[in-house]
């Protein structure tokens, strides 16, 4: 089974490209021709919702899935329809394996013993959701992160563990500093370090990942060196204020080693500047792409200047 990182980090090449595109959908910001088509075929509004998700997903993966090499899922967005909306989560991300994808969660999830056992089974495993990698919660120690490192070494999977995140309060706790001197954030990407050890692949990362928000390039830069081996999932670009040269201290100086992520900046790039005036509704997934390929030249462009 080949190792999570390895097959991540020979995507990125493949594409060029290391950016991810997040499918986290809002219903009022859908295009009316797609919910106005699935409320002529469904009767209950919680089904109308989840399937022009879906709908909605579908046509962003097929206008993108060549330029990207991973699609993060928010399931937030999708578990607030119930039922339906799991139904329109797992349709997605059974899509998304169809093209070929690596599929990430974002799910945070964290607990103890057999019920962390039972979120990392739900959500790593084939009989779960069977997504290529998750977000986790830290919070509980290695009590809550084991299970997940458990079950992404049985699949060939990875997990990415929360250590600075993009939020403006993120500081209220990640910030704090401890005793020893250090701040918090720094004492949980020495542990990241420690708890991936071992699970090296060829190249030699490790498939215990870091999030850490492209809004806080100086804490990346400490980051990136206490963590060396961990691919970085980088969160806040484009619509939280992280930009590509925010992002670029998440990369090791060979240029890996981190993952570049955008939602909202492009699966609603037709509602805003400079698509809205060259794209219409109905080319919503023309727009994303459009975005998409800036996003990546953005980056590109970034590595040059470093």
């Amino acid at each position: 089974m080949e190792n999570f990182a390895d097959r991540l980090l020979d995507e990125i090449e493949k594409f060029q490209n290391p950016s991810c595109i997040g499918l986290d959908p809002r219903i009022e910001d859908i295009p009316d021709f797609i919910k106005k088509e699935n409320k002529r075929k469904y009767n209950k509004t919680k089904e109308t919702v989840a399937r022009s998700f879906f709908d909605f997903n579908k046509i962003i993966i097929d206008a993108t899935y060549d330029i990207v090499p991973v699609f993060k899922v928010q399931i937030a967005f999708y578990e607030k329809y119930g039922a339906e909306g799991i139904k329109a989560f797992e349709d997605t991300v059974n899509y998304l394996k169809e093209k070929g994808k690596i599929v990430f969660e974002d799910g945070k999830r964290n607990d103890i013993g057999p019920t962390a056992e039972a979120y990392a089974q739900g959500h790593l495993s084939p009989e779960g959701f069977d997504v290529d990698a998750i977000t986790i919660n830290p919070y509980l120690g290695i009590d809550g992160v084991k299970p997940f490192i458990d079950e992404a070494i049985k699949y060939g999977k990875g997990i990415f563990v929360l250590v600075k995140t993009s939020n403006p309060s993120s500081g209220d706790f990640q910030d704090r500093v401890l005793e020893n001197g250090k701040k918090l954030y720094e004492v949980v990407g020495e542990m990241v370090q420690k708890w991936g050890a071992g699970t090296e692949g060829e190249r030699g990362y490790q498939i215990v990942g870091a999030v850490v928000g492209a809004t806080y390039p100086g804490e990346a830069e400490v980051l990136r060196k206490i963590m060396p081996k961990s691919i970085i999932l980088v969160p806040g670009y484009g619509a939280q204020g992280g930009g590509a040269r925010e992002s670029i201290p998440n990369f090791n100086e060979d240029g890996r080693g981190a993952i570049v992520h955008s939602a909202r900046g492009i699966i609603f790039a037709y509602k805003a500047d400079p698509y809205k005036n060259k794209f219409k509704s109905e080319e919503f997934h023309l727009a994303a792409r459009e975005a998409a390929l800036e996003m990546k030249k953005d980056l590109m462009e970034a590595f040059k200047n470093r």
